[in-house]
């Protein structure tokens, strides 16, 4: 499994790990967040997001083991809110946009799944808020910054990422096929 954080933006730091699906540590954990690839339920100390490597999401109330069918990743939401930013960019929020829907809402997240199609830009948009993405296939995206700089970032299936906010792109798949799950962090 391949873990990023991750920002889009030439300057902005972008740390890579792997560790092994049976680890007993996080794959991913910061101030905001515990990310674990699990196979197996257990009762959850934080309020969590599970997200299976077929696109399913639920929230899970903090206590709630989870229903686990197969490989899922848990996001156990550490009680650290951080406010959205303002939007002064002028251009629209990261969701929703075309391709995107949302899959559930809460005081805590809001988890969107979103599909890219072959050599079709999205529109240049913002994001306001930190993010953890979950890959769901293989497939090539071509982030471009407001300042025409661009990175082709490959991401593969079961691929986790921890994105932060404060960053205005568009997003282009240039290979393969690509279609992730994206939990916004209130």
């Amino acid at each position: 499994m391949k873990v990023c954080v991750h920002a889009d933006q030439p300057g902005r730091p972008e740390v890579t790990e792997a560790r092994s699906q049976t680890a007993l540590n996080p794959i991913l954990e910061n101030d905001r967040v515990a990310i674990w690839d699990v196979t197996d339920a257990r009762a959850r100390e934080f309020d969590a997001v599970v997200v299976s490597l077929s696109g399913s999401a639920a929230f899970l109330p903090k206590g709630t083991p989870p229903k686990i069918v197969g490989r899922s990743i848990v996001i156990d939401l550490k009680d650290h809110p951080v406010a959205p930013l303002e939007n002064t960019t002028g251009y629209p929020l990261a969701f929703p946009r075309p391709g995107v829907k949302k899959v559930l809402e809460n005081e805590r997240v809001i988890v969107w799944d979103c599909t890219w199609t072959l050599g079709v830009a999205t529109p240049t948009h913002f994001h306001d808020k930190d993010a953890v993405a979950l890959f769901l296939d293989d497939g090539d995206l071509n982030s471009t910054t407001l300042d025409g700089q661009s990175v082709v970032n490959p991401h593969t299936a079961g691929e986790v990422r921890f994105a932060l906010r404060n960053r205005t792109h568009t997003e282009m798949l240039v290979g393969g096929k690509q279609r992730a799950i994206f939990a916004e962090l209130k």
